[in-house]
């Protein structure tokens, strides 16, 4: 008789060492840590800056850059400068006009002050020359034909002297030219704005005044310079002429303070530089 197979006894092993569940759970967390600070190259993680720390963890502190602060400070609606309009080709040569007008009554101011001095020394070397030759005492009363035949001796400086008044004359009759020729240019704009705006020219180019206004106060301007050059021609002509003492002051006062030229020009001048943006508001 063939005996029964009977199962075998579970097979038995040794006993296993048991650790202690602290020393356990550290070792795994240490292993934990080693596997992330490998794999992030040793960068501190949330976990890590916020839980205990280790070895193996780095502060944010000393990694994170506080962010530079910009120098340039902040840019205000307010502080923005507003671009300039554009002008159009009559607003530019108007506005040129009005600066070559100030260096023009500037350049004129200079050239009569420098008159007037020369002027000046005409009347003293004459009054002085008075006082020494006894033929210049003859009163003025006589006739012309007589007054002719008078012969005065030469006097070189008298004659440098009127030379240079001369000279200075002539240079305010071209100032005076190129008056005239800012008048008729500023006359063809107002012109030409005429016809492009179907004979309405009351649109200011500017500011407020229209085109129509410019020219009229060049027109002035040129008037009043137009009668002074005339008077300086009688000045420079009879100047170093004449005997009467009376008579020469009289052309040094109307050289000096030229009565044909208004007080209101300069208004008039400060009124279009203001107007074309030379001045400022």
């Amino acid at each position: 008789m063939v005996d029964p197979v009977l199962p075998l006894p579970p097979p038995v092993f040794p006993p296993r060492a048991r650790e202690p569940g602290c020393a356990r759970i550290s070792l795994v967390l240490s292993r934990y840590y080693r596997y992330i600070s490998k794999r992030e190259g040793n960068r501190p993680t949330r976990a890590a800056a916020v839980g205990p720390r280790s070895r193996g963890t780095v502060s944010l502190r000393s990694t994170v850059k506080p962010r530079r602060r910009d120098p340039s400070p902040a840019k205000s609606p307010a502080a923005v400068v507003p671009k300039r309009p554009v002008l159009s080709v009559s607003a530019r040569k108007i506005k040129d006009n009005a600066a070559d007008w100030h260096n023009l009554m500037m350049k004129w101011e200079t050239l009569n002050n420098n008159g007037f001095t020369t002027a000046n020394k005409i009347v003293n070397l004459k009054i002085g020359t008075q006082f020494k030759d006894n033929k210049l005492e003859i009163e003025c009363d006589n006739i012309a034909s007589d007054c002719g035949k008078l012969s005065p001796s030469y006097n070189e400086e008298l004659e440098m002297f009127c030379a240079e008044l001369l000279g200075t004359l002539e240079n305010m009759a071209k100032i005076q030219l190129k008056m005239e020729k800012l008048c008729s240019t500023t006359k063809g704009i107002c012109d030409l704005e005429t016809y492009y705006e179907n004979g309405d020219c009351g649109t200011p180019l500017f500011h407020t005044w229209p085109t129509t206004y410019f020219y009229e106060v060049s027109l002035k301007l040129t008037e009043m310079y137009k009668k002074e050059i005339r008077l300086k021609q009688t000045i420079v002509q009879e100047i170093a002429h004449t005997a009467d003492q009376d008579l020469m002051m009289v052309y040094l006062s109307s050289w000096l303070y030229q009565p044909y030229i208004e007080s209101s020009s300069k208004l008039l001048l400060e009124s279009m530089l203001l107007e074309t943006g030379h001045r400022q508001v």
